[in-house]
């Protein structure tokens, strides 16, 4: 039965997929398996679909990953180059807003985790020194945001708090985020969120969206008053109520001539 590949025995294969020529046998390998896990979920990645994906046999993954997971680590290091080389592309040096640098690279992690959930799971959850390795690069980007903003007089708390806070948003705003059914989604949940750690971890003042007005705050504040079971009404009438007062509640442009 095929073993996970030694560090020894495959040194030259511990070079980052994402670094490798476009035609390398590895990069295609891992390239096939991202693509069966956007596409199918983790279900989806077997040895034998990578690899005719792949246009390979299965013994390729086992010679270059060792098995299975060995396989889900080095996709799980492509996804955290590929996200470190955005991130990157995105650094300055020396910005002139130490906050809006904040939200910035907030945003790339919560719109990397949103658009691509499958990959941001698989990258959570690696433990190899590949993965862990550019996990801890990217830590490093973060804790140089929170030292500017200590720099720059910004920070509310110690830094290491501040770090914590920052990634626990992050994270949590892409998990409520996919827990959530589709038609229940509101991207205000993000810039709320994202609002409440600038204003948890900086002394700037947060931007949120506007107030507001109208009849969607009053119709919820009586369907949250409501009785469940109502002594006046008919079950149709309720029924028929909480309907008008949800469809008020949920029209943000119900409050607009």
């Amino acid at each position: 039965m095929p073993t996970r590949a030694t560090p020894a025995r495959h040194a030259a294969d511990r070079e980052t997929p994402s670094r490798e020529a476009a035609d390398s046998p590895r990069r295609r390998i891992v390239e096939a398996a991202i693509e069966l896990l956007e596409s199918g979920g983790p279900d989806a990645v077997s040895t034998r679909a990578v690899a005719a994906a792949a246009g390979m046999q299965p013994p390729a993954i086992y010679r270059h990953f060792g098995d299975k997971e060995g396989l889900l680590e080095a996709v799980a290091e492509y996804g955290y180059a590929q996200f470190l080389e955005s991130k990157n592309a995105q650094l300055d040096p020396a910005p002139e807003d130490p906050v809006e640098e904040l939200r910035r690279g907030w945003d790339l992690v919560v719109e990397f985790g949103v658009s691509r959930p499958e990959l941001f799971a698989v990258m959570n959850r690696a433990t190899g020194a590949g993965a862990t390795a550019a996990h801890h690069a990217g830590l490093e980007i973060l804790r140089g945001r929170v030292r500017r903003l200590a720099a720059a007089g910004w920070l509310r708390v110690d830094e290491e708090l501040a770090a914590q806070i920052i990634r626990a948003t992050g994270q949590g705003g892409v998990t409520t985020w996919h827990s959530t059914p589709v038609d229940r989604r509101d991207p205000a949940l993000l810039t709320i969120l994202r609002e409440a750690m600038v204003a948890a971890v900086t002394r700037a003042e947060p931007t949120v969206p506007a107030a507001e007005s109208g009849p969607a705050p009053a119709a919820r504040a009586l369907r949250a008053a409501l009785p469940d079971d109502p002594d006046v009404l008919s079950p149709a009438e309720q029924h028929l109520l909480v309907e008008w007062l949800t469809r008020l509640a949920d029209d943000r442009d119900a409050g607009r001539p």
